[in-house]
């Protein structure tokens, strides 16, 4: 599913670069080289980011 129309960002795109570390739509969008443009996808950005990281999270502890 596309997430950010204005830079042609999927959700995957984003579950990747969570799992790569990036803690925002910010981060996860400069790993990717570009930077967020209408701002509309934001607030779907962050949740996908915030549920990847709980997903990540709950794997650590559960590894643990």
């Amino acid at each position: 599913m596309i997430v950010c129309v204005c830079n042609a960002i999927r959700e995957e795109d984003l579950r990747r670069e969570a799992r790569k570390g990036a803690t925002s739509p910010g981060r996860a969008y400069a790993q990717l080289g570009c930077k967020a443009k209408c701002g509309s996808c934001l607030p779907f950005a962050r949740q996908i980011i915030d549920e990847e990281l709980e997903a990540l999270s709950e794997a650590t502890s559960a590894a643990a």
